[in-house]
């Protein structure tokens, strides 16, 4: 089971850790010919509009796009959730959304500025222990489509979700010990191995 980590801006190698600590085989991925040889990937935090210009840059979009259709499973975690969402609250020029693949509205930087950043536990829906999550001017998501699963709220704000062989967090789980929501989503991808054959 190979994951992939798109390299293009985040905490790269702070996923492949996760992930191989979660019993996947990680890699990181920075040309597009790379996704044949995966059966999952997942796209880090960094900076949402810069994550979009290079991946339109280097040819991503339309072959991540593919990916999508096949059913290979998609994680995005904080500005990877940006770059998954089909809406974007406020959104400027006509460029955006970057991806558009899943159904949901997201805001920037909904929990504010780097000093008001956070660590917490969560409770995810499909994960028995709570999962350590830090919030960096992280996005929420205001709103979902009628195939999306909410997962998990904070303060009453959706901050993970799930829709099918997507999924998409408002934190880095990646900048902790924990690595519960990486076995989640490795869980998605055996399972779609399991179901193609």
């Amino acid at each position: 089971m190979n994951i992939g980590v798109l390299a293009l801006q985040g905490a790269v190698a702070e996923h492949i850790r996760s992930l191989e600590a979660a019993g996947a085989k990680a890699v990181s991925i920075k040309r597009p010919e790379q996704l044949d040889e995966l059966q999952g990937l997942v796209i880090p935090g960094g900076e949402s509009t810069t994550i979009g210009k290079l991946m339109r840059k280097y040819g991503f979009i339309d072959a991540i796009r593919d990916f999508s259709e096949q059913g290979k499973p998609i994680f995005g975690t904080c500005a990877g959730l940006i770059v998954l969402a089909k809406h974007i609250e406020g959104q400027q020029g006509p460029e955006e959304p970057h991806l558009g693949l899943m159904d949901m509205t997201v805001l920037r930087n909904a929990f504010g500025r780097q000093r008001e950043s956070f660590e917490t536990n969560l409770n995810v829906r499909g994960i028995d222990e709570p999962v350590r999550a830090v919030f960096i001017r992280a996005p929420l998501i205001k709103a979902v489509g009628a195939d999306v699963d909410v997962l998990c709220e904070v303060n009453g704000e959706i901050v993970t979700a799930r829709q099918g062989h997507l999924l998409a967090c408002s934190f880095h789980p990646e900048l902790t010990d924990d690595a519960n929501l990486h076995r989640y989503f490795a869980e998605m991808v055996k399972q779609r191995q399991n179901v193609a054959g």
